[in-house]
């Protein structure tokens, strides 16, 4: 395991950001929506954010949940919003584009990371729904890529840890393979020294109370799979700060 990683931790708000960074994260990983698995966050929080945070801030660039085949409109609004993050501040973008035969999408990344230029680029998990992680690993190298979101294409990175050794092995340091997907407390140090990663990614969450007092239970204010209205799934200082100290 290396002496010390690089901790991201994923939020959705800025109360999350606060706690995140006084927990003693390097990272945030900015969305919106984390439920739908993290959209792009609104120009108002990253400028916010921004503003409140030291440390680095790498900005999602999602334009919906689903899959990670776009359309042409889809692609525009996503040049849109990366150069929005680009002029607000952010240290990376956070992107992933496949064709519909679940190969990388080269064309588009490509055209996306010289929107982006000089800042980082992570290519998050559309990773994991590619048809071959090989095939999509040099994609992405060729490209050069700075950094590869992963849980090993299974539901958890430990149970994806196997392929995440090798992504690191082959990667060697011309592209950072960032362990994420079910990182918890009891699993982080395992998965840094299996793995050889020398970043990590988790969202170290917890609920808080909302503060109404009044409360209708009778609707839900979205679809049928919609979160709890008066809870929030939130970053928690304190596990950020266990992160922190699994992580060195």
């Amino acid at each position: 395991m290396p002496q010390r990683a690089l901790l991201e931790i994923c939020i959705d708000s800025l109360e999350s950001a606060l706690a995140a960074q006084a927990g003693g994260a390097d990272r945030v990983e900015l969305c919106s929506s984390l439920f739908e698995g993290g959209l792009t966050p609104s120009a108002g929080l990253l400028r916010i954010t921004r503003e409140r945070l030291r440390i680095s801030i790498a900005a999602m660039i999602r334009p919906r949940g689903g899959d990670f085949c776009y359309s042409d409109d889809e692609f525009e609004v996503m040049k849109a919003d990366l150069e929005n993050a680009k002029e607000l501040g952010a240290d990376v973008v956070v992107f992933g584009i496949l064709n519909p035969d679940g190969t990388i999408d080269a064309v588009r990344t490509a055209q996306l990371m010289k929107i982006a230029h000089p800042i980082a680029v992570t290519f998050h998990r559309a990773f994991d729904m590619a048809r071959d992680p090989f095939e999509a690993l040099d994609v992405l190298l060729e490209l050069g890529v700075d950094r590869v979101l992963t849980s090993g294409q299974e539901r958890s990175v430990v149970e994806g840890m196997e392929l995440v050794a090798e992504l690191v092995r082959r990667a060697g340091k011309h592209l950072i393979v960032m362990p994420g997907g079910g990182v918890t407390e009891r699993n982080l140090e395992r998965i840094l020294r299996e793995t050889g990663a020398t970043e990590i990614h988790g969202s170290a969450s917890g609920s808080r109370e909302s503060r109404m007092t009044f409360r209708n239970t009778r609707i839900v204010m979205g679809g049928q799979l919609a979160p709890p209205e008066y809870s929030q799934k939130m970053a928690s200082e304190p596990r950020v700060r266990a992160f922190r100290s699994l992580a060195g």
